[in-house]
């Protein structure tokens, strides 16, 4: 039986499939969030969200010019904030300035997961994903790691220890994951969903919509990389949430679960954000609860010896018991390949 096994995804793993982090997301969220005007006329910038925000507000202009306020002052504050999360925090309660960078958010996402290397556009005749295109991400070693020695028939059975906790907004493991068993093993798509019914997927702060296979019936269903438009935007950003915010509450409860009973802890792409490792930590009790040995294993790319120190200080706190730790200077793709054998199921 497989030890019960806990992803921690972060920004940095996404990263490793082209979607931007830092400075590139936060050019983007401005780009987007650009409305420019002229002697009380529109002069530049996104014109369609400027009409969404009309319909929104029932073209009350006080209220529009709020949101636009709210939008500007993203714009010009990008270059000094840390993240969007982080800035909407510095201004925590402001619905506006939220639901703005939100709207910043899940276009910006969206567009990114086009320009991914998991991207393909089944429209014009690609059947799947390149999957030689993803050699130097950790999506391949991952996929090998959680299928080596492993029938289709005994899929459910590893995969049923498996927590997938992803603190992205966007979908690439889902998809990836999705293509890569339909694929590999010549499942239908309603089976390779199935499969993927046995893993547990938590996203604390949400994600930009469903994918097809996923939830038909949701009313934020989105394929990958997918067209959103604009006057649906409003809708698509309110499903999501800050770490301002908190987490959906209907994910604590399992999440708390998952991380009570796990035997190994893989912490990919994460940025150890106080925040989120409240989220993960367990109650006094709870913390208590699992006395056997938990292996730990966290990239940590081009850090400081000081910061991976503070970042093994932070994990430590999660357990009483004790913890093997290994914080390693590298990426997702190379903590795979260096710990194989630590990592694998078979």
């Amino acid at each position: 039986m497989a030890r019960n096994t806990v992803y921690i995804i972060g920004a940095g793993a996404s990263f490793e499939a082209d979607l931007p982090v830092g400075n590139s997301l936060k050019d983007e969220i401005a780009r987007i969030l650009k409305m420019e005007f002229e002697h009380g006329s529109f002069k530049d910038g996104n014109y369609e969200l400027y009409q969404a925000l009309r319909r929104h507000t029932n073209n009350n202009n006080t209220e529009v010019d709020e949101y636009l306020q709210a939008c500007r002052h993203i714009r010009n504050n990008m270059p000094l904030a840390i993240s969007i999360d982080n800035f909407i925090d510095s201004e925590r309660g402001n619905e506006k300035l939220a639901l703005c960078g939100k709207i910043g958010i899940v276009d910006s996402i969206l567009k990114a997961e086009k320009r991914s290397k998991l991207y393909y556009d089944r429209y014009r005749g690609s059947r799947t994903i390149n999957f030689s295109g993803l050699e130097s991400a950790w999506y391949l070693p991952f996929f090998r790691t959680l299928t080596e020695n492993c029938r289709a028939e005994d899929l459910a059975e590893r995969f049923s220890s498996i927590t997938l906790v992803i603190f992205n907004y966007d979908r690439c493991i889902e998809h990836f994951l999705h293509n890569a068993l339909m694929t590999y093993y010549r499942l239908s798509e309603a089976e390779a969903a199935e499969v993927i019914a046995s893993l547990t997927f938590i996203h604390p702060y949400g994600t930009v919509g469903s994918l097809q296979w996923q939830d038909r019936a949701s009313s934020t269903v989105m394929e990958y990389g997918g067209d959103i438009q604009t006057n649906q935007l409003i809708e698509y950003a309110q499903r999501i949430r800050t770490f301002t915010e908190g987490a959906h509450s209907d994910s604590m409860g399992i999440l708390k679960s998952k991380m009570k009973y796990a035997k190994r802890i893989v912490f990919l792409g994460f940025a150890f954000h106080r925040l989120n490792m409240e989220l993960l930590s367990l109650t006094y009790v709870d913390r208590y609860a699992n006395p056997a040995e938990i292996d730990c294993y966290a990239t940590a790319f081009e850090t400081s010896k000081s910061d991976q120190e503070s970042i093994n200080s932070s994990i430590s706190h999660l357990y009483e018991g004790e913890l093997k730790i290994h914080i390693e200077n590298m990426t997702c793709s190379k903590l795979f390949s260096d710990y194989s054998r630590s990592l694998g199921y078979a």
